[in-house]
This record gives structure tokens, sequence and C-alpha cells, in this order.
């Protein structure tokens, strides 16, 4: 007979061993386990971001991205400290390029605030130089609390402490069904058919997918977004000393292209944000045909395209010509070139789309009694991560008690 487990925990992303070790450093003496599709822990969202520490100044105050950055962002500078994993809180910048920005950037500056960010100052066009020497902006946050790291350390870290605390984690197998029946659980991959009381969903790009085997008419789905990165040249490097950001459009759910110092010391620039033609489309040439036409035909996504159409051809115009990238960042950094800029790896983000419309901006978690789904983990979920990992452990130790 299969082993009776008290959780199964499906995805093995920074979200998925949070909520595992959160869990299990609640309830040692409950059977755990995290079961990802991968050969590796960290394989997808989590591996593939640029690393930033957020500071939470983007998020609307008391929403749940707010709450979980903010919380999250001190649970993992001690996590990190206690663990000894390498992290810089370098610092970043918000600039404004033109007039008509300095509204919205007065509105974050004043977010950042009521967020509890009191060391967060405005910074005049002749102070930007004393901090990036070679931007051009006319006013910008200087934001102390944003840092870098290597979240794929921080999930192998969590992963050797969850098998301390005695859980298991299997690799290789991939959720293909889930039944429900009697007050468990069959989690069904090729391998092996886990028995579970109850069940996490943390599968990210798969994340409806994995809801949709128990819940017929989800009314979210899962629209993956490509973002395409360069990275400078060594000898280009010294024009960026820290972070550089631009202040996002508020009509588009996007932060815009940015210049981000990695924790190895290679400075990227980036991303676009294109629609993938595939989940795991990290290439242009990536194409699943099944899974683009499930993006296609969805009634919220078709309501986005209408909206965004024209911001979309600009960023499908940037993944094709790198001249236009180029220019793109030469309104933060004048003095880059085309020939400056290296091809990167790209990453993929699972922008949840409701069936009205809406590109959902907030963490989505819904509950039923077999199971948590998280439905949407945006960024900031990995400086959220324990954060995020506790909110979902104490309602699943609830119902253990």
């Amino acid at each position: 007979m299969s082993k009776t487990y008290d959780c199964i925990i499906i995805g093995g992303g920074i979200v998925g061993l949070a909520s595992a070790y959160q869990l299990l450093k609640q309830k040692p003496h409950l059977r755990i386990a995290i079961v990802e599709k991968e050969a590796d822990l960290a394989a997808h969202q989590t591996g593939h971001n640029s690393g930033v520490i957020h500071s939470g100044i983007y998020y609307k105050p008391g929403s749940l991205k707010a709450q979980n950055c903010i919380n999250g962002y001190k649970m993992l500078i001690a996590f990190c400290e206690e663990h000894q994993i390498p992290f810089d809180l370098c610092g970043k910048l918000i600039v404004a390029l033109d007039e008509k920005e300095l509204p919205e950037l007065d509105k974050l500056y004043n977010r950042g605030l009521e967020n509890g960010l009191d060391k967060i100052k405005i910074i005049e066009k002749e102070e930007i130089k004393n901090y990036e020497p070679n931007v051009a902006g006319i006013k910008a946050i200087s934001v102390p609390y944003t840092g870098i790291i290597d979240y794929t350390s921080v999930c192998y870290k969590i992963a050797e402490l969850f098998e301390q605390l005695g859980g298991e984690i299997f690799t290789n197998h991939k959720i293909e069904d889930i039944i429900n029946y009697n007050g468990f659980s069959e989690i069904v991959s090729p391998q092996k058919t886990f028995i579970a009381k109850q069940y996490i969903n943390c599968a990210g790009l798969h994340c409806d997918k994995v809801a949709a085997y128990t819940h017929k008419n989800i009314d979210t789905r899962i629209i993956p977004f490509r973002g395409e990165y360069y990275m400078l040249k060594p000898e280009k490097r010294s024009l960026v000393k820290n972070l550089i950001y631009p202040v996002p459009d508020p009509n588009f759910p996007f932060l815009g292209v940015h210049f981000t110092r990695m924790i190895d010391g290679g400075v990227e620039a980036g991303p676009n944000a294109v629609f993938a033609f595939r989940r795991e489309g990290y290439n242009m040439s990536d194409v699943d045909v099944k899974e683009m036409m499930e993006s296609l035909t969805w009634p919220g996504f078709q309501k986005v395209m209408m909206k965004y159409w024209k911001t979309g051809l600009g960023e499908f115009y940037r993944s094709f010509s790198k001249a236009a990238f180029t220019k793109a960042l030469q309104r933060l950094i004048p003095d880059v070139r085309e020939e400056d800029l290296l091809p990167a790896e790209s990453g993929v983000r699972a922008q949840a789309c409701d069936r009205l419309g809406g590109l959902i901006d907030d963490f989505k978690i819904i509950e039923d009694k077999h199971a948590i789904h998280i439905l949407n983990a945006p960024s900031p979920a990995a400086t959220s991560s324990l954060s995020i990992g506790k909110t979902i452990a104490d309602s699943m130790r609830k119902r253990f008690d």
C-alpha cells in the first residue's frame, strides 16, 4: 500500500519550498512531501528571476503583496544572515525621465512611506549623479532597502532544512491527475501515486491546470509572459553602480526595462514582457499549440489583448530588434550602445488573468476542504516567500489542529 502523507506540496519553487518548511516547523510530527516535476528545484520562475530583494514600495498599502513583501523581506534577511547566504542591500533608484512621470513618482514615494519605508528619499536632478553617474533623469527616489541575492541558493538551503526536519522531496514527478475521495486525495504521477490528507498547490506556471483537476470551472487562467534580458559586457559594467528602474507605467502590469547588478557581479538589462507561445517558452521558437490556444481563447486574455495591443506590439518589436531594446535602455543610461549588450537567459512570468479581463495584481489563494491553491504569486513572491509560506502553513496547520 502507498504511504499516506499528511500534506503534499505540489511544486518545488521558492513558494512551495517555503510553505512546506514553515508547515513542518510548526507541526514537526506531520508527514510532508514536496513533489516537483523537474529534475531540479527552482527550475522555472524562481531560477529565472533577476535576484532582486524587493522593498515593497510599489504595492498598495494593506494588500497581500505589501504585507507579505515587507514581512517576507525581514524574514529573508534574517534567514540569510543565520545561514550565511550572500546578499547585498545595495539600494536602487527609481528615475523619472520627464515631467509627465513626476505625479507617479510622487505617488510611489507616498506609497513607500505608507508601507513603512521611512528611509526612502527624493533625489533632485543635480543629486542623481552622486548615486548613479551615468543616469539621465529629472528626479528620482532612492530606495536603500532594495538588495540582490541568488534565490536558487535560498531554495536549496530551505530544502536542506526541510529534509533535516524529516520532510521528503520527490523530483521528476509530474502530477497528471488528482482524485479526491473520503477525506483523502490521490495525487497521481506516472512514477507514483501519493495519498494525502491535504495538499497545497504551488505549481506556478501550471497552478491553474493543477487546480482544474478538482475545480472544473476555475475562473483564473495563467497567461505566460516571457521577459528577455541582455547582460552588459564586463568592461561596461561600470555604467551601473547598483539598481536603476524607470517609473512604471500605471496602466501596464510590468515594471519596464531596467538595470540590475547581480550578486555574481554581472549587470542585467531588461526585461521586456512578451506573450509566450508556451508556458515554459523561454525562447521565441518555443511553441506549444495547445497551450497557446488555451491562452488565446481565454475570454479574459482576449480583453487584455484588445486593451494593451499597442503596448504589446512595442514589446514584441523590442524582442525582435536589439536596436529598439537598446533605445529603451538608453532612456535611463544614454551611454549604453547596442554592441555593449550580450544575450542573456530569459524568464517566464505566470500572469493570472480572470475571465473578465483582469490581470490579477495581488496574490490569489483559494481553499477547499482538501487543498490550498496558490493561483497567483507574482513578483515579489521570491522576496515574500517565507512570509507567504508562513501564511499558507498557518491555514494548513489549523486543519490539523
